[in-house]
């Protein structure tokens, strides 16, 4: 009979024990669908992905918005990554360090001069896609002068002569339209066109509106632009998310942004960001989204 008043206190421990141990129990701040939803946000970058779309799965609850072949969107979201891991390279084959700026980079070559820069990733990317859907007409940027420059002038082969204030095509050689025609076409204009030639071409757009190609650029010197590489709209809410990519100075590889703000959806950015995007290098205001 002595026993029984000490198995019962022992019994009494034994519960106490388990329901001090928070490793027994469930955080009573958190519900059982927070928990999920922090899981499953580790599993935003998939460092087997070789894309945008493959690298990048979206947060709990979201749906990337719809594009076809034919859309630049399409283009941009199925752009090549290098291995997760690895490093931005300048154009003189240096790397970039700051590993707290991209979470992957880009997979396409950026030239052995200093001129592949913020704007000019964004319309290398912009005039690639059309070459490649076959809209040479559509290949144009505007100089800070104002002139405006034709690839398909260039792939006829006219070439734009700068003598002084003076700007004017001649033709000085055979017509042709490879990839090399084009890199060369575009290595004239990243020497000529920057965030204050870009800025005056491209249209106002909403941030409700945003569509994967959009920029936000702030025109001049300094100024910068980062181009919206994937969209995706929350299923319910239909607020949206956004990837960014940048090329910066000196020249360097395009990277897909980290977002500083939101590590834990990060390099998703919401459409909710107040009046003040921050990005890792660069900070942007809401009326500063455009469109080609």
């Amino acid at each position: 009979m002595k026993l029984f008043p000490l198995i019962l206190f022992f019994l009494f421990l034994f519960v106490q024990c388990v329901q001090s141990n928070p490793a027994v129990t469930a955080d009573p701040d958190i519900s059982d669908s927070q928990q999920i939803d922090q899981t499953d946000s580790l599993k935003i970058i998939d460092t087997s992905g070789m894309n945008i779309l493959k690298r990048f799965n979206v947060p709990v609850g979201y749906k990337r918005v719809e594009c076809v072949s034919q859309q630049f969107g399409y283009y941009l979201r199925n752009l090549p990554l290098k291995p997760a891991g690895s490093k931005v390279r300048y154009f003189d084959s240096t790397t970039k360090e700051k590993s707290n700026v991209y979470a992957a980079v880009v997979d396409l070559p950026i030239g052995k001069r200093d001129l592949h820069q913020c704007a000019d990733a964004v319309m290398r990317l912009r005039a690639e896609y059309l070459w490649e859907q076959g809209r040479y007409d559509d290949i144009h940027f505007n100089y800070t002068s104002g002139f405006r420059a034709e690839y398909t002038r260039w792939m006829n082969g006219d070439r734009i002569a700068v003598e002084g204030n003076k700007v004017y095509y001649k033709k000085v050689a055979a017509p042709s339209n490879t990839p090399k025609d084009l890199w060369n076409f575009l290595e004239q204009v990243f020497t000529y066109c920057g965030t204050l030639s870009l800025s005056r071409e491209l249209k106002p757009v909403e941030i409700r509106n945003i569509e994967p190609g959009d920029v936000f650029i702030k025109g001049g010197s300094p100024g910068h632009a980062v181009i919206v590489l994937d969209v995706a709209k929350h299923t319910e809410t239909g607020k949206k998310i956004f990837l960014l990519g940048q090329s910066y100075m000196p020249a360097q590889e395009i990277q897909v942004l980290v977002n500083p703000m939101s590590p834990d959806m990060s390099p998703w950015y919401s459409e909710d960001f107040g009046q003040v995007l921050n990005t890792p290098e660069w900070t942007f205001f809401l009326n500063e989204l455009k469109r080609f």
